[in-house]
């Protein structure tokens, strides 16, 4: 306090002073603790962003751009440098994580470098979140150096837009709360039985009929059903402005056609694809419904590999996610295009696996092989693994840690997202009345922070497929964006540190003092975060917003 009223008086704008303890807390930080004024940069009205490359002006006109609500600052940026106050951006490829980064600051200058321009992105979210508060003021930045890295290379938000669709700016806000938590995986889950929302061009009805719900069942599945319909979907167009407004900032977004189940939507649109031919509607209920594709439906695999390939021409990602999950085989059972095909590919039910959980996996194989045939790869949901698997898919293991022991024992790479600990449609305290409807649960936030994915039984080699960590947002009952936002904050903050971070850096008490300042930002952002893990601060009428 006393260096902050020094530095005050020594200028004609007021000035804050920078905490560099942000979430997620860098690996490193060392500062000059003297408190004299020339133990500060003071970034002002002259301070100029210096990129010394070309691909880095994207990340100084970000900086700039944070900046301007924090401080009332309209900061000049520059290929030139400058000769005097300036930050500077620069890669340095001798830093072996490429995401991480290095910040030097002195009394002249903040040095930013990234082992790749990723990471200088996640030092300007360090710089941004240093600045304890908005308004029209200077920023004193404590003298010392900062080193930071990720632990995990895949860092993931799931949302679902099947059950409730949320229209491309609400989307963009998701993406840019990613970034604000230092997340680089957006999952986006696009077609389920409730909703189907990507156009494809060779299938339109999967839009004109598949992308809208006739009503809604009332609460918890209840037989009441509303008559008010649920519709939207994405146009290539709009996706494509997604996954470029995701690029910039350093995100990847792979794409989500769950198959063979959770397909009712498409089944609704062309009834030829199941088993009984129909008649099929979008499925007004959540949880798991019998009509799948038809395994045995040679239409069917022409259908996938038309839609997995206007999904692949339109999604850059290496990864394309292709569900598995939650495939009843009743119909199956039942079906004598499904029987024939298991007879043909001399399908049998062994002590593991069933003949038609061995049918599922044929169909996951075709389209794999598909996939890798354009040059991607494949993640699914832990059933993927019965009825057998190939050694490229990647696992996310979401039925507890069990598919991810499992898969990374057989050499496949894993995302662990363990409903446990991750899945953040549950409620977040045992006090429901406070709360909007949730599907179920009690995931506190001290409960996912808890949360360490490489336990001590893992082999190094497990560890090795270990490559990150999602945490996953089913929109069942969740009917606004606004729901979506409370729902993620601030539990993000505790995924993000679990993400992030090495596990022996990590304390909740440190954390949750570190939270209560991130806060403030989501404040100034205005999101709309819960508030209950902030007993100071409940406010129940807040909470409940969902407009």
């Amino acid at each position: 306090m006393i260096a902050a009223a020094l530095l005050a008086a020594c200028s004609h704008r007021p000035e804050v002073v920078a905490d560099y303890n942000v979430v997620p807390l860098p690996g490193m930080i060392e500062i000059d603790t003297a408190g004299t004024a020339d133990k500060f940069f003071i970034l002002d009205k002259n301070t100029v962003i210096y990129y010394d490359n070309a691909e880095l002006k994207n990340e100084a006109d970000f900086l700039a751009t944070y900046m301007k609500p924090l401080t009332g600052l309209s900061l000049k940026t520059s290929a030139e440098k400058p000769s005097g106050n300036y930050i500077e951006l620069s890669i340095d490829n001798e830093i072996l994580n490429p995401e991480g980064y290095t910040i030097d600051i002195s009394k002249d200058d903040i040095e930013i470098e990234g082992g790749n321009a990723a990471g200088v992105f996640y030092a300007i979210q360090t710089l941004r979140k240093s600045v304890p508060e908005t308004g029209q003021h200077n920023v004193a930045f404590p003298v010392g150096n900062i080193m930071d890295s990720p632990r995990f290379a895949y860092r993931g938000a799931h949302l679902d837009v099947s059950r409730h669709f949320f229209p491309a700016d609400s989307v963009k806000k998701y993406i840019d709360m990613m970034a604000l938590h230092n997340m680089n995986t957006f999952h986006w889950h696009l077609t389920d039985d409730q909703g189907w929302r990507i156009e494809i061009e060779q299938y339109p009805l999967l839009t004109e009929i598949g992308s809208t719900r006739p009503g809604t069942t009332i609460g918890h599945n209840t037989a009441e059903i509303d008559t008010i319909p649920v519709s939207g979907f994405y146009t290539k167009a709009e996706a494509r402005d997604i996954i470029d407004y995701a690029a910039k900032r350093h995100i990847t977004v792979i794409p989500e056609i769950d198959l063979p189940g959770h397909m009712q939507a498409a089944l609704a649109a062309y009834p030829n694809l199941g088993c009984t031919g129909g008649p099929y509607e979008v499925w007004k209920n959540f949880g798991v419904t019998n009509e799948v594709l038809c395994a045995g439906n040679d239409s069917v695999y022409a259908f996938l590999d038309a839609v997995l390939g206007e999904i692949a021409d339109l999604f850059p990602s290496e990864y394309i996610h292709i569900g598995g999950d939650e495939c009843p085989k009743i119909e199956w059972e039942k079906c004598s295009k499904c029987q024939a095909k298991i007879k043909e590919l001399g399908l049998t039910t062994d002590k593991e696996h069933t003949k038609e959980q061995k049918l599922q996996s044929h169909v996951t194989k075709h389209v794999e092989e598909f996939l890798t045939s354009k040059g991607r790869k494949i993640i699914g949901w832990d059933e993927i693994l019965e009825g057998g698997i190939t050694p490229t898919a990647t696992v996310m293991s979401w039925r507890g840690e069990e598919g991810g022991i499992k898969a990374s024992a057989m050499g496949n790479d894993v995302i662990m997202t363990p409903y446990t600990y991750l899945y953040f449609d549950y409620y977040q305290s045992p006090d429901r009345d406070k709360q909007p409807l949730a599907i179920g649960g009690n995931l506190p936030i001290e409960t996912v922070y808890s949360y360490e994915p490489l336990p001590d039984t893992f082999t190094d080699e497990q560890k090795a497929h270990i490559k990150g960590v999602q945490a996953n947002l089913w929109t069942e009952y969740i009917p606004t964006y606004a729901q979506v936002e409370y729902m993620a904050l601030p539990r993000w903050a505790a995924l993000s540190e679990i993400q992030w971070m090495q596990p022996d850096k990590r304390d909740y008490a440190d954390f949750f003092q570190r939270l209560k300042k991130l806060t403030k930002t989501y404040d100034d952002l205005g999101y709309n975060y819960c508030r209950l893990a902030f007993e100071e601060d409940e406010q129940a009428p807040a909470e409940t917003t969902t407009e």
